[in-house]
């Protein structure tokens, strides 16, 4: 599957809500896991690659999780860590991004059924940095408009290519 990049106003838009698990979604996860180990991805959204649909796939080492209309659960007693954060919609681009230390997360499997489950660390950050894709928001919503100014010149080339 083709990654949209920055600039493609697909990654702005919030995506719809997956009414029924079908065997076109599963095609969707499987594309999109494979798309994500191919450009060596932690993490996946379906609006990166063009599908408005609340559907990501992770993988922070312990293997794939896809989730379908993720919701997370606010874990405030967990704490807040910064740590640097890439992007395959915004290639060569990383920031440092605070987000909470441990989650907990809801949704739909590729079965169609509920599950909950904790994420800590690198996966906690993961899922957190693809439901934000699910609602139109970047990595580079969460930074400093200093930060911000500073990436001007890599961020219109990057639209400059979409264009």
């Amino acid at each position: 599957m083709e990654i949209r990049k920055y600039g493609d106003p697909v990654l702005r838009e919030k995506a719809r809500a997956v009414a029924e698990v079908t065997d076109e979604v599963r095609e969707l996860i499987k594309d999109m896991a494979g798309t994500m180990y191919e450009n060596k991805g932690i993490g996946l959204a379906a609006p990166q690659v063009g599908v408005k649909s609340r559907v990501i796939v992770v993988d922070g080492g312990q293997g794939l999780l896809a989730l379908i209309n993720p919701e997370i659960l606010s874990s405030p007693e967990a704490g807040e860590e910064l740590a640097e954060e890439g992007c395959l919609s915004l290639p060569e681009i990383t920031v440092e991004v605070k987000r909470a230390r441990k989650i907990r997360v809801k949704g739909l499997s590729e079965k169609g059924k509920n599950i909950e489950t904790e994420a800590e660390g690198l996966l906690a950050r993961a899922i957190q940095h693809e439901v934000d894709h699910l609602n139109g928001i970047l990595m580079i919503d969460r930074i400093s408009y200093a930060r911000r100014q500073l990436l001007r010149s890599q961020l219109k080339k990057l639209e400059k290519a979409h264009a």
